[in-house]
């Protein structure tokens, strides 16, 4: 478990419908120019980053936000609003708050979506972006299976039959012990009656299920023009089994990124934790300078 107590905070954001509450754990100085920010996957929240927030704490302000819809944060009365720009938008006021020039980003699935967009406009804050398992082309393997899941209401009657759910769905992050994986599925759940449901909003998926193909397409051409504009570093990481970021558009982004190299980590799905100590090198490494 983290030895260092995380701050947690947030900030006022806009949407069309009105303001929402963004949530933010905090690790590290506070007065650290030096800011990573890590954004996490669909239905998770920022505190999947507890371990890596924690061992890159002594030499980086680390910065997990809840996307909005998640966590700690507000949800958003009008679901079409869990949508990629509305995320960037927000991100654009959580880095004003920090009060920094520039972040190094660090995303995960959707965060890395996220990334790429904010990643590709003119004057991004961001300087080094780590891609974990995610691409300007989703499969549609992976999108079947998240649609299998995502929004339907489920109730736990212990933190331990949630844990279990979870794995079900969540088999490819790899290989984890017991402790880790509560560790991972705790800050997912909050109390509920005699119960415990899950912390996300569920119109998340309605909003999911509601994007056509041809916004899908729309997309997608937008975040390969956003990785091709971005000239800072890249790190791609991918999972050996991955069935949302194939070996084909791995490739492909290699070839439109002006600055980027990747790496793959064996016997790990979609997508990798970065809870082990070999992952959390690989990142600590790519932030140093030294892309691996």
């Amino acid at each position: 478990m983290p030895s260092c107590a995380p701050r947690l905070s947030n900030v006022q954001c806009l949407s069309p419908s009105g303001l929402h509450r963004m949530a933010y754990t905090e690790w590290g100085d506070p007065q650290n120019p030096r800011v990573l920010v890590c954004v996490h996957g669909l239905t998770r929240s920022g505190r999947d980053f507890d371990v890596l927030a924690n061992a890159l704490a002594n030499d980086y302000r680390v910065v997990c936000p809840d996307v909005v819809g998640r966590g700690q944060s507000s949800w958003l009365v009008n679901p079409a609003g869990y949508v990629v720009p509305q995320y960037v938008s927000d991100m654009v006021t959580l880095i004003a708050r920090l009060g920094v020039a520039s972040v190094d980003w660090f995303g995960t699935s959707m965060g890395g979506l996220i990334g790429m967009g904010l990643a590709g406009l003119p004057d991004t804050p961001i300087r080094s972006l780590l891609l974990n398992d995610v691409g300007p082309r989703i499969d549609a393997p992976a999108l079947a299976r998240i649609g299998q899941y995502v929004g339907i209401p489920k109730r736990f009657a212990t933190i331990e039959e949630a844990a279990d759910y979870l794995w079900s769905i969540s088999s490819g992050f790899g290989p984890h012990t017991r402790e880790e994986w509560l560790m991972l599925s705790e800050p997912l759940l909050k109390a509920d009656g005699d119960g415990y449901v899950l912390r996300y909003d569920p119109s998340i998926g309605a909003a999911f299920g509601a994007v056509s193909s041809e916004a899908i397409a729309a997309g997608e051409a937008v975040l390969w023009a956003s990785l091709a504009a971005f000239s800072g570093r890249t790190l791609i990481v991918r999972g050996e089994h991955s069935d949302l970021l194939s070996r084909m558009t791995l490739e492909q982004m290699l070839k439109h990124a002006q600055q980027a190299r990747a790496v793959e980590i064996p016997g790990v799905g979609h997508a990798p934790t970065f809870v082990h100590a070999d992952q959390i090198e690989i990142a600590r490494r790519f932030f140093e300078g030294y892309a691996d």
